[in-house]
């Protein structure tokens, strides 16, 4: 799989198959691992190459491979479109075909697994940093997809809320694949892909992945 903007190649020569439950994607910026991670879920499609998720074709599919992966972006400001956070999280079920009981239960389910009940009728985006990346995640996994792609997700938070939001992830049943320069995120995972320059230098475990990124960027 290749990726250009432009002149620019962003991607090159990738070639993965992701099957463990918890993988991290790291890199310096600009190496190409947000790009990499929207490829995941069709939010980009590769200028040559494919990717595919379940069978499915994520450049000729990608509506249905949404609902297979959901995706959580660095600012939480971004994914947040109604006023309250109880709004907020029903909207992401509008498309689904759920009858209102069935939504509001898990409105109120989500609520509070992630700690929102208590401002279930608050302005979504006057609710804390932390907060609001819960609300995110939470909108996304209320659809109940089968992988989630988080893009920094801690990076804009302080200590208290980027460990909020990491026991968040790791608490979810489905796969997880997280893009992060949190190295410590990554103690847990099973697996940790390295891409510089838009390639895939190294893919290993925490352990091993980790000590060879910090000599690359040294």
């Amino acid at each position: 799989m290749n990726h250009r903007y432009g002149e620019r190649r962003v991607l090159r020569e990738v070639d993965l198959r992701i099957t463990e439950r918890r993988v991290g994607i790291i890199g310096a910026n600009g190496s190409g691992k947000s790009t990499l991670a929207r490829m995941i879920n069709g939010l980009l499609t590769p200028t040559s190459g494919t990717v595919t998720v379940d069978g499915l074709d994520a450049s000729k599919k990608g509506a249905k491979v949404r609902r297979k992966v959901g995706f959580v972006f660095t600012d939480p400001d971004s994914q947040i479109v109604m006023p309250t956070v109880a709004e907020d999280l029903a909207f992401s079920l509008r498309r689904t075909g759920l009858n209102r009981a069935e939504i509001a239960e898990r409105v109120t389910g989500t609520l509070d697994r992630f700690g929102l009940a208590a401002h279930a009728e608050h302005p979504s985006h006057l609710l804390s940093g932390g907060q609001k990346q819960l609300l995110a995640l939470g909108a996304v996994l209320i659809r109940r997809p089968e992988v989630i792609v988080a893009d920094e997700p801690t990076t804009l938070l302080d200590l208290r809320n980027a460990r909020a939001v990491a026991a968040a992830l790791d608490s979810v049943d489905q796969q997880v694949i997280v893009v992060t320069h949190q190295l410590g995120l990554l103690d847990s995972f099973e697996r940790v892909i390295v891409v510089d320059e838009g390639a895939v230098v190294f893919d290993g475990t925490p352990a091993a992945a980790v000590p060879a990124y910090r000599e690359l960027i040294e």
